[in-house]
């Protein structure tokens, strides 16, 4: 049987380790960049040298690459199949023959690296390295574990909270009118550059001024960040009920007023008073 790379990590680098290599990546298109980082991470694993500590963009793309390389070279190759050969070599469980084969096909091992690379990067990101140890590496991320050790259950739950917290802070900016958009270029291709908080103030006041009474109620804004800037607009008018602000707009968008209504008493720029909502001015 052929040598493969993941079989000798620590070996020097042999004639059938050196073959096998340079048969797999000669047909390759290795035009895109995470091919290219793929390649490089292979050859220093291939000469026994320490490989680069990438970016978590590109720990991404790596690993992205990686699991299209393998499944492309054997079709039969699923990535539940890799996960679980995954999770067997980080519980240090032995392999079945079938397994074997599995984690030889899909060079498991440069994937388990791979993964923790990335999820150290994005600890780091976050600014969160003190759960970095507790949890990377450890077995049960993909499978559950039964009998998970304290430490690890206590990052997780720590983890958990913090992720709570951040999808809360994130809520908040979108509710004000900064959306972090992850692909900007295919979720918000209108937009030039960044769109800021005040261009959105602007542009939803305008919206929200009076109409001359031939054109009618306007239409319900279409995105959260026009919503709440419009309603913000109307308040800052003056005190209006739930009813008086959903009657401005064709369809009469009750659910919408109230939904926008209870985010802005949350970040404290909006108050009931009995059945009046009233700007807090502080926006």
């Amino acid at each position: 049987m052929t040598a493969r790379l993941d079989d000798n990590l620590q070996a020097p680098a042999t004639d059938d380790l050196v073959g096998d290599f340079i048969a797999r990546w000669r047909d390759t298109g290795g035009s895109e960049r995470a091919n290219h980082q793929l390649f490089l991470t292979e050859l220093c694993q291939l000469l026994g040298l320490p490989r680069p500590d990438p970016a978590s963009g590109d720990s991404a793309e790596q690993l992205d690459a990686h699991r299209n390389s393998r499944q492309a070279e054997h079709p039969e190759l699923t990535l539940t199949g890799m996960y679980n050969v995954l999770e067997k070599l980080r519980a240090e469980e032995p392999l079945t023959a079938k397994k074997k084969t599995i984690h030889q096909q899909g060079l498991v091992t440069l994937l388990r690296e791979l993964h923790d690379d990335l999820d150290r990067a994005v600890f780091e990101a976050h600014g969160w390295d003190d759960l970095a140890d507790a949890l990377v590496g450890r077995p049960g991320a993909t499978t559950p574990l039964p009998d998970k050790p304290a430490e690890q259950a206590e990052a997780e739950e720590e983890l958990l909270t913090r992720l709570v917290a951040l999808n809360s802070e994130r809520a908040a900016e979108e509710a004000r009118g900064h959306i972090r958009w992850l692909r900007p270029d295919y979720q918000a291709p209108e937009a030039q550059g960044e769109q800021t908080t005040a261009d959105l103030k602007s542009e939803t006041a305008k919206a929200a001024e009076p109409a001359p009474a031939a054109q009618g109620k306007k239409p319900w804004p279409k995105t959260i960040p026009e919503q709440v800037e419009t309603v913000r607009a109307l308040l800052a008018v003056g005190p209006q009920t739930t009813e008086a602000l959903a009657t401005q707009f064709k369809r009469k968008p009750l659910k919408g007023i109230t939904q926008v209504l209870a985010a802005l008493e949350v970040l404290g720029q909006a108050r009931r008073k009995g059945d009046d909502w009233q700007s807090t001015g502080s926006f």
